[in-house]
C-alpha cells in the first residue's frame, strides 16, 4: 500500500507535512496552507525573467546597462553601456546578481538591462 507524497512546507521546507481536511499543515513551524494552492504553485514555479526589451534572461548571460544607475550609500554610478558578464538570476525585487568591474558585487533589476 503506497502513501501519497505531500509537498514540503513552503516556509521551513519540512517534509513532515500532513493533511487536515482540505488544508496541509507543517508540524514543525505550524504553517497551514491550502492543498489546492500547493498543486497550482508547482505549475506556477517556473519564473521567466525578461530584460527591458523582452528577451528572456538565463544564468550566465551577458547584459548591458541601459540607464545610469546610482549606487545607494556611495558616490559611484554604473554608466549606460556597462557590460555585465555571467549574471545569476535570483528571486526578489533585484532579480539579477552580478559583479561589476570597479564596483563589485551588486543586485540589478532586469528592467534596466538589455541582453547582449
Amino acid at each position: 500500500m503506497s502513501t501519497p507524497t505531500l509537498p514540503a512546507c513552503p516556509q521551513c521546507a519540512s517534509v513532515y507535512t500532513y493533511e487536515d481536511g482540505s488544508q496541509l499543515v507543517c508540524p514543525e513551524c505550524g504553517h497551514e496552507w491550502s492543498a489546492q494552492a500547493a498543486s497550482t504553485a508547482a505549475v506556477d514555479e517556473v519564473r521567466v525573467i525578461k530584460d527591458a526589451v523582452g528577451n528572456v534572461l538565463q544564468d550566465g548571460d551577458t547584459v548591458t546597462v541601459i540607464k545610469d544607475l546610482k549606487i545607494k550609500g556611495s558616490s559611484l554610478v554604473v554608466k549606460v553601456g556597462t557590460k555585465v558578464k555571467n549574471i545569476r538570476l535570483t528571486e526578489g525585487d533585484h532579480d539579477i546578481d552580478c559583479k561589476i568591474e570597479g564596483i563589485g558585487a551588486m543586485g540589478l533589476k532586469s528592467e534596466f538591462v538589455k541582453k547582449v
